[in-house]
């Protein structure tokens, strides 16, 4: 298998932008008091930029050199971990955040459910993905595919539909141009 991510890491935060970050900040209701998982967070590009407005911040991810990266910016914590079996006790954060990472992780399904088991209740989940209904996305999911990372990217319906499977509700937001929110209070 290829390890697309540890090749990457290096360039990672240079070829891949950060994300709307006051969007991001508006969709996490942020400020916040509590603890911030950022779950396939990779080297810290979107936590980093949000560590002032939490109390703490882990950053997991299954790629030790994206982590290695993040550990570099300092403040972040960082767990190699699988989305899909997290190593944290239930109702352990109060924001949960995955950023253009999904369609990365091995059982999405599960990796949902897991992500909601450590959400305290009262807490907020965003999930950020590039909108799969949009032409230039399905370009993208193909290069992906092309290149062997073993991506699978949903809709966010799919993503929505998922959220419920595990008894929550889920509210979805466009940009009408790329990005898609699926957003969860539990």
């Amino acid at each position: 298998m290829i390890d697309h991510f540890g090749f990457l890491a290096p360039l990672y935060d240079h070829i891949i932008p950060p994300p709307d970050l006051s969007r991001l900040r508006e969709r996490l209701r942020l400020p916040s008091t509590g603890r911030m998982l950022d779950a396939g967070g990779g080297t810290g590009r979107v936590s980093s930029q949000l560590r002032h407005l939490v109390a703490e911040v882990i950053i997991s991810d299954l790629s030790a050199s994206m982590l290695k990266q993040a550990q570099v910016k300092g403040r972040l914590q960082p767990a190699q971990a699988h989305a899909e079996r997290l190593p944290f006790p239930a109702a352990s954060f109060d924001r949960v955040v995955v950023v253009d990472a999904l369609h990365h992780f091995c059982n999405q399904r599960e990796a949902i459910g897991d992500l909601l088991r450590v959400l305290k209740p009262g807490g907020r989940l965003v999930i950020e993905e590039p909108d799969i209904h949009r032409l230039i996305v399905r370009f993208i999911a193909l290069g992906e595919k092309i290149a062997l990372m073993r991506s699978h990217f949903l809709s966010v319906e799919q993503i929505r539909d998922m959220v419920a499977a595990h008894g929550h509700d889920a509210v979805i937001e466009r940009d009408g141009q790329f990005t898609a929110w699926v957003m969860v209070d539990k």
